[in-house]
């Protein structure tokens, strides 16, 4: 099968390579066709697309965007659309608009938890100050030595219900599948095994997604359990989803799952870049 990664981030969100790094990544690990999926931007789209035809993979444009479902946050990436439209990027510039709000309300709170000055030391770790996110956080109160890794900052501090957790209200459902479809592109549900969903309450998700006009789901990602590839390639088979496939890379040290590192696909599944085939650039 293609060695595709349709899911990873660089420092123009949470990651920290630049997009350049990234596809160089991508490319020693064997991955054939890549996509770079940043948090609520496209402003490293045209240099990923460079890089990845300097390097001679197959580019697929893409996004993840942060909505809000049943008071919880879930991910819908985008693939294969036109980076350049008007609509698309006001609907990012909007979602991205509250957050550095957001980030003061929780500095504010790990103050009172015992860890000062997070905000400024969270932009230390940010490129794209408009995207400042909990992993920023996360960086510098690993910094601070408070906890060994950004895993047990999670736990501790920015998990919700954690001193540190500020919820924030992100795009809906509908609209970030309009965006991404408006846009020429597919709608995918990111990492659907993270959400902590009740039955009922992901049954809602595929259903409300599909309605939207949502075409896929992320069953191989980084995140996933070996279960959860085939509860998720059960998913879209019962929602006649098409299946996509990505790490979800951040950092070298931070990830769970490098680039173009996953298995295959469960068979029985369309996946989604055959959908994309014509929207796929070539070097």
């Amino acid at each position: 099968m293609l060695n595709a990664d349709l899911h990873c981030h660089s420092n123009v969100s949470d990651g920290t390579l630049s997009p350049e790094d990234v596809a160089a990544r991508a490319q020693r690990n064997g991955v054939a066709l890549w996509s770079l999926t940043d948090h609520d931007e496209v402003g490293g789209q045209h240099r990923a697309r460079a890089a990845a035809a300097a390097l001679g993979m197959g580019y697929l444009p893409g996004t993840e965007i942060s909505v809000t479902f049943l008071h919880k946050t879930v991910h819908i990436v985008g693939l294969g659309f036109d980076p350049d439209n008007a609509q698309l990027r006001q609907g990012l510039a909007d979602t991205r608009g509250g957050r550095e709000r957001r980030a003061r309300d929780m500095a504010d709170e790990l103050a009172k938890a015992g860890i000062p000055g997070a905000f400024e030391g969270a932009l230390k770790y940010v490129g794209n100050p408009d995207l400042i996110s909990r992993t920023h956080f996360a960086r510098y109160i690993v910094e601070t030595g408070a906890c060994a890794d950004p895993h047990e900052v999670f736990r501790r501090y920015l998990a919700e219900g954690k001193p540190g957790f500020v919820p924030h209200r992100w795009a809906s459902l509908k609209d970030a599948v309009h965006w991404i479809t408006g846009a020429g592109g597919i709608a995918v549900i990111a990492h659907p095994g993270r959400y902590d969903f009740t039955p009922n309450e992901e049954y809602a998700l595929f259903s409300e997604f599909k309605a939207h006009g949502g075409q896929a789901v992320e069953v191989v990602t980084g995140s996933h359990t070996v279960p959860e590839y085939q509860e998720y390639a059960d998913m879209a088979r019962e929602f006649d989803l098409l299946a996509s496939r990505g790490s979800d890379f951040h950092d070298p040290t931070e990830s769970h799952t490098d680039l173009g590192t996953l298995p295959n696909l469960p068979g029985r599944l369309t996946p989604v870049w055959e959908a994309l085939a014509d929207r796929v650039l070539h070097p």
